[in-house]
This record gives C-alpha cells, sequence and structure tokens, in this order.
C-alpha cells in the first residue's frame, strides 16, 4: 500500500524552543519526504498563532484560528477545525487517512483514525500534582490513548508507563535523537562552569543545583541556560542569595541555538537535575559533545543515558555533589564511548520509525 496522508494537528507548534519544538521541527519535514517518496504527504493545520520554526516542502500548511492554548480553548475550537479540513480534503478527492496530534486533549469525534504522541505523563506522574489534577490528567488521557489508533511514546520510560496505566491499541516508541546540534572541539575555559540548558521551571528542579553548590563550595560555578517560566529566574535568583552562592550562579537566558556548541564545548560539566523527563534532549547533545554529564535518576534520563553516567536522587544534594565530582573526573576514553551511544540516536531513523508507525495504523484502520 502507498504511505499515507497525514494531517497533523498544529495549533501547539507556534510555541517557543524547547524538546517537543525540537522533536518536531526536526521530525515533521524527514517524516514528510518519506511519505512524499511513497505516494503519501503531510500537512499541517496551523493554528491562529502560527508555526514558530519553517516547514519546508513538501509539507503542505493550512490555516485556522485554533489558538495555541489554553488546553481547553484549543480543545473547544481544534476537532471542529480538523472536521473541516477532514471534509474538505474528501469532496476535493483527496482524502486524509490519518489524523495526528501530540498533545491533550486529543480531538474527539474525528472521522478518520488518529494518532497520537506523548512526550511525558507529567500530570499524573509528578508528585506534587494535585490529586485533582492527576484524576483529570489520567481520565484525559485515558480517554485519548483507548480511542487512538496508534500511541507514539518517545521513549521506553514512556512506553512502559503507558502499557502500565492503560491498553493502548498499538504502541510504538519513536526516539529523539541529538544530531542536530553541530559537535566543537572540547576547549573547556580555565573558569569553567557547569552547565544546565532547558527552560528554568520547578519540573527540571534546579534548586536542587543550588543546594548543591552551598554543600560543596569546591565544585565549578553554575550556568542556566534557558528561558525562565512564571517568574522561575527570580525565584532561584532570590534562593542563590539566601544560601549565599548568587556569585556562583550566572543566568544566561534563552540561548540562541547557534550557541549552544560552543556551551558545550566550553563547560566543566553538564548536569541534568530533572524530577521528570520523558526523553531528555540535552542528554543525548551533552554526550555528543563529548562534556562530562551528570543526571538525575528521574524520568527517562537513566535509559537515555545509559550505564556509566553519574546520578543522584532527585532530592539528594550530597548525591548530586558526589555525581558531579564523579563526571568531572571521568577519563576521555569514557566520554568518546557514551558519545558512540549517543550517536546511534538519530534524526532520519525516528523519521523512518514515525512513518511505519504511521503506515502500520492506517493499514489497522482499514484492515
Amino acid at each position: 500500500m502507498n504511505a499515507p496522508r497525514v494531517l497533523l494537528a498544529g495549533a501547539v507548534l507556534a510555541q517557543g524552543f524547547g524538546g517537543v519544538r525540537r522533536h518536531n521541527q526536526e521530525l515533521l519535514p524527514r517524516a514528510a519526504r518519506l511519505l512524499a517518496q511513497d505516494g503519501g504527504g503531510l500537512t499541517v493545520l496551523a493554528g491562529r498563532d502560527g508555526v514558530s520554526f519553517e516547514l519546508p516542502a513538501p509539507i503542505e500548511c493550512l490555516t485556522s484560528t485554533v489558538p495555541s492554548g489554553p488546553p481547553l480553548a484549543r480543545a473547544a475550537l481544534e476537532g471542529r477545525a480538523l472536521r473541516r479540513a477532514l471534509d474538505e480534503a474528501r469532496t476535493r478527492g483527496a482524502p486524509f487517512d490519518l489524523v495526528h496530534t501530540a498533545h491533550l486533549p486529543a480531538p474527539r469525534a474525528l472521522p478518520t483514525p488518529y494518532t497520537l504522541t506523548l512526550h511525558d505523563l507529567r500530570g499524573l506522574l509528578l508528585e506534587h500534582t494535585a490529586f485533582s489534577r492527576r484524576f483529570f490528567a489520567a481520565k484525559v488521557i485515558g480517554g485519548a490513548v483507548q480511542n487512538a489508533a496508534a500511541v507514539i511514546a518517545v521513549s521506553e520510560t514512556v512506553r512502559a508507563t503507558l502499557a502500565a496505566h492503560f491498553k493502548p491499541r498499538r504502541l510504538f516508541v519513536v526516539p529523539n535523537a541529538g544530531d542536530h546540534l553541530a559537535v566543537r572541539p572540547r576547549a573547556p575555559l580555565a573558569d569553567a562552569a557547569l552547565l544546565h540548558v532547558g527552560h528554568l521551571e520547578p519540573r527540571k528542579n534546579l534548586e536542587l543545583l543550588l543546594r548543591t553548590l552551598a554543600l560543596d563550595p569546591t565544585l565549578p560555578a553554575l550556568e542556566l541556560a534557558g528561558a525562565a517560566k512564571h517568574g522561575e529566574d527570580e525565584r532561584l535568583q532570590a534562593l542563590a542569595r539566601e544560601l549565599g552562592v548568587a556569585a556562583r550562579v550566572r543566568f544566561l537566558g534563552a540561548v540562541a541555538e547557534a550557541d549552544l556548541p560552543q556551551l558545550y564545548a566550553r563547560c566543566a560539566a553538564v548536569v541534568i537535575p530533572s524530577r521528570l523527563e520523558g526523553f531528555g534532549i540535552g542528554v543525548l547533545e551533552a554526550q555528543r559533545a563529548r562534556a562530562p554529564l551528570a543526571i538525575a535518576a528521574a524520568g527517562a534520563l537513566p535509559e537515555v543515558a545509559g550505564d556509566g553516567v553519574p546520578h543522584f536522587g532527585v532530592d539528594d544534594a550530597a548525591g548530586c555533589a558526589r555525581a558531579l565530582r564523579d563526571a568531572l573526573a571521568q577519563p576521555s576514553s569514557v566520554l568518546e564511548e557514551h558519545a558512540r551511544r549517543a550517536e546511534r540516536f538519530s534524526w532520519d531513523a525516528s523519521a523512518r520509525a514515525l512513518v511505519a508507525a504511521w503506515t502500520a495504523a492506517t493499514a489497522r484502520s482499514q484492515g
């Protein structure tokens, strides 16, 4: 059979820089080319706020008035916009075989099967989430999973959690990758700092790093590269002053993608203390850059990092300090081994896996 014609619900593609945007920016053009080669196609139904990155040919882009958020407002309009696009395509004699979405709530009452990518299950799993929100998340995720022709997880960790909590019809793993960044020769500065790349938000658990610096004054300074959400930078700056480490913490703000390779090349080590990650693209970025790495033993971070990467508990500042010292002491031969493993992940391979999942879901729904 030919590859499917896929309509992607793209109202959230207006979002700024982050892991989910990286996932779409790298995968969608590659998947579109693969679909086109086999007689299929990819069309994105963009929302009112547009798309924050280029959608090159052969991707077709449709427009709608669906807002990128909040979720309930988006869900209220998105289903209607998708049904309209499906009806118009059918009228033209070029119907879509599948709708794909990567955000919740999933659209309801579509005349065409849909697939769903889940990047993580934070609403269900984060321990500080209120019970009412966890209950709502379970209902929303459960309904979306049960109605989907196939569910796509970005890691084995997310796949196993989905399988344990819900009963998807079909479940695939399409991992992220790290080969979007150039690799610069490692050249740590004389006063090289620890580096964290990512949004400043409570889930990233950056408070632990400040407490770690306060506990161990021999550790290098810390650079935080990423945009702050909901005033998290101000909270962290106040905590750094309270702990007496403000002079050892530098807030770099949002960093251009072109500057990331140099940040990784010059840092002392990369540290990722997140309480929950469905994948952790920064793990692969750091490993490909041959930077020493320490991670929290949480979510998919250990899965993505593999063996031999120092790790620590999400509330254990002393353990974080030990892991950082171990990372800083790792020889280049170990870092090369980690890099070789990280390079086994590629966006091209992930695009092939995504198209295979779409094709399998379409064949099942037509069978």
